[in-house]
């Protein structure tokens, strides 16, 4: 009798095991779309009711102060807190998504990262040229980086909405170009919306990178080093000038994407614990096997996958809505419609619509004619183009980078207003661009052929 594969619990494939991230992944960040629309109807009734001197108050008045000493003490608004604290969080997972896409995902190759890789560059570089068409001087064309990323919160959770039996290639096209989109607006941040640089703060910032550098070359796999230098680099970032979220993507790319055993040495020594676990005349099972088994399932996975597996929901669930809470909240006054039709206002929703659906299609479409990149298995055009419409749903780092570009009132408050806007323009036009373009098609091989 042939001897039977070691497979993991449930039989998976390769292929399955290589996908599960994504399928994971995009689950994940589709529900917690449900939960930011619900934040940003809270925010937004929130200050615009009886109450909203306490929204005002609560998050961009009273400050809070974390202080250990005269040199490191910090002292900012809880909306300050969440916009350079959480949201380090939110770039660190980010950077783990980034590393993790370019190490063994669709990053991993040329021909699989073009697509996303163009994509992503022309929606980004059209929106931000549409924005300064309309806003060309002054202080207003400092808005042009806004509209430039995509939301994948929101973006993946309409797209499981309206089109839950989307092929997953689209899905992972959506996740692989939005991620490229983020690396874009991490780029842009430091480039282009940082203060006035600390050299001092900056160069013992590289210090405490280097540090976590040297944890992962000499093969330290603990995650307490790292968090403890990540806090450090952080720190310095925050006190640097360079706006913090950096700290986050450095401080991610540091961070191991090997684990401790191989996949050799994982099944070589698990079928060894599995012999002690089962013998023949077990009357219970062996509580040290159990314990190394565990051990060894922990080392047989890299931190990076198991950093991004357990901070993925506290970034979905928590500090996403938590963002939305504290930078949605627009007070509506008497002259709100005249703010909606602002050349902010106006440029952002227009960069985000038009801007992000004729972008990403062109890019893509000219990356697949001169053969530098394909299409995903099962994909059609019609869904990359309606794909590209759901790019047009920047809200998160849209709402982030606007806090960077202008300081509260009348200016921010447009911009914002731009940002609900376009999101909302972008999702409703991507649904219904899915709803026809994932119809059957009449002409199976023709499709094919087109795909």
């Amino acid at each position: 009798m042939a001897r039977k594969r070691f497979e993991p619990i449930g039989g998976k494939t390769p292929a399955e095991r290589v996908l599960r991230p994504v399928v994971n992944f995009t689950a994940r960040e589709s529900s917690s779309g449900i939960l930011l629309i619900l934040a940003t109807v809270i925010a937004m009734v929130w200050a615009n009711s009886g109450w909203a001197a306490s929204y005002h108050s609560l998050f961009h008045e009273e400050k809070l102060t974390v202080a250990f000493s005269d040199f490191f003490s910090l002292s900012y608004t809880l909306g300050h807190w969440v916009n350079d604290g959480l949201m380090a969080i939110f770039f660190f997972v980010v950077g783990l998504e980034i590393k993790r896409e370019v190490l063994s995902g669709e990053l991993r190759t040329p021909k699989r990262a073009m697509l996303p890789l163009l994509a992503a560059t022309g929606g980004a570089v059209l929106p931000a040229l549409i924005y300064l068409a309309i806003n060309r001087e002054g202080d207003l064309a400092r808005g042009w980086g806004i509209p430039m990323a995509t939301d994948i919160a929101f973006s993946l959770g309409v797209l499981a909405l309206v089109a839950s039996r989307a092929p997953l290639g689209l899905k992972v096209f959506l996740t692989a170009f939005a991620i490229v989109d983020d690396l874009i607006a991490v780029i842009v941040i430091a480039l282009f919306y940082s203060g006035t640089i600390s050299t001092y703060n900056l160069f013992s910032a590289a210090a405490a990178l280097t540090v976590m550098v040297v944890f992962n070359k000499t093969g330290i796999r603990k995650a307490a080093p790292y968090f403890i230098f990540s806090l450090v680099t952080w720190f310095f970032v925050l006190k640097s000038g360079i706006h913090a979220s950096i700290a986050g993507v450095l401080c991610a790319a540091t961070i191991p994407a090997t684990p401790r055993l191989s996949a050799d040495q994982f099944v070589s020594r698990g079928r060894e614990l599995i012999g002690v676990l089962v013998p023949q005349e077990a009357t219970r099972l062996d509580p040290g096997a159990i314990s190394e088994l565990r051990a060894r399932v922990y080392q047989a996975n890299a931190p990076l996958e198991i950093l991004e597996e357990d901070l993925h929901p506290w970034v979905a669930f928590f500090i996403m809505p938590v963002f939305a809470l504290a930078n949605a909240g627009v007070t509506l006054g008497s002259n709100w419609l005249q703010e909606l039709t602002s050349p902010v206002a106006l440029g952002i929703a227009l960069a985000l619509v038009v801007g992000k659906t004729v972008g990403i299609s062109i890019f893509a479409k000219l990356g697949v004619m001169a053969k530098l990149s394909i299409l995903p298995s099962g994909v059609r055009w019609p869904q990359i183009y309606a794909t590209a419409a759901l790019g047009g749903i920047g809200f998160t780092m849209s709402l982030f980078i606007a806090t960077l570009a202008f300081p509260p009132g009348p200016i921010l408050d447009a911009a914002k207003l731009g940002i609900l806007m376009g999101s909302l323009v972008s999702g409703i036009l991507g649904s219904v661009l899915l709803k026809f373009a994932l119809r059957p098609s009449r002409h199976p091989h023709t499709a094919q052929a087109s795909a």
